[in-house]
Order: structure tokens, then sequence, then C-alpha cells
């Protein structure tokens, strides 16, 4: 499979599809579940770890309520919004507001959705479907632009 990574771009309006349910079918709730702890603890040894509660206790309630959110938007069961979640989509968004999000954070993470996503076994089609969703959303996260400098020769 392709995976694709197209940059960010600040004020650039970003369509995006949720992954097709067959996804979650496919894996299931305990399937889900495992790939997105799988997802988190890659994470935790990333270059991004820094966003993260960094106490294990409060870092384990992060990987579950974000796995729920994961379930959910694949079209599994209101476990999010059960769990007391917002809207989807916003949640996402706004949840990221409190850090300065850089293309170079949203790469790294990619990275370790992209090492996730090899190792799930689920048909390469509904593999896709999820990537795009991940990659066109993941946009949306970045809120940090950073200006293009030119150096002058330092001859």
């Amino acid at each position: 499979m392709n995976f694709n990574v197209t940059a960010s771009v600040k004020g650039e309006e970003v369509p995006f599809e949720n992954p097709a349910k067959g996804f979650y079918d496919a894996l299931g709730f305990e399937g889900m579940k495992e790939m997105m702890y799988r997802f988190y603890d890659c994470i935790y040894e990333s270059d991004i770890a820094n966003f993260f509660p960094q106490d294990e206790e409060e870092f384990a309630k992060v990987k579950e309520k974000n796995t729920l959110f994961f379930i959910e938007i694949c079209g599994g069961p209101k476990v999010y919004k059960e769990a007391g979640g917002m809207e989807l989509n916003e949640f996402m968004i706004r949840v990221h507001d409190d850090f300065s999000i850089y293309e170079k954070s949203r790469l790294e993470w990619l990275g370790c959705m992209r090492e996730t996503l090899e190792a799930t076994e689920v048909d390469e089609a509904l593999k896709e479907s999820f990537w795009n969703y991940v990659e066109a959303f993941s946009k949306l996260t970045v809120n940090s632009f950073t200006k293009e400098r030119k150096f002058e020769s330092m001859h």
C-alpha cells in the first residue's frame, strides 16, 4: 500500500471522509483497541511523546479515550459519546489547541500510524480508507507554521 502524505498549508480547507465502516467491521472492537493501543505505545516512544501525559496512568486514560474516538469514527458503537465525548471530529481538532503542532509533529504522528497500519492485518482497501482519513484529518491539527527563512551565505 502507498501511504501518501501531502503537506499542511496554512488556511487551506481540508476535505476528508471518515474511514469506511468496513475497517471497524474487519477488526471489531477488540481488534481496533489492540491496533490503537499499539499506535499510542509507538507515540509514547516517539519524538512527540511530550504532547502526552508522562504519568503512565494519565497516559492510559488518554489512550483509552482516543481509542474510543477511533472506534466510533470508524463506524463502531457510540462508545466515545457515551464516555462523555463531544462532537467527534471537532473534539480532535480542539484538543490540540493547547499545543503548538507543527508539520514536523504531524509527520511523526503519521509515521507511528503508518507503522501501526503496516502491522495490522486488514484488507488493503480498508487500510487505505483509514489512512486517507488520518492523513487528511491530521492536517487540521497543525496550528503552528514556521516562516521560511533564507540565509545569506555564511562566508
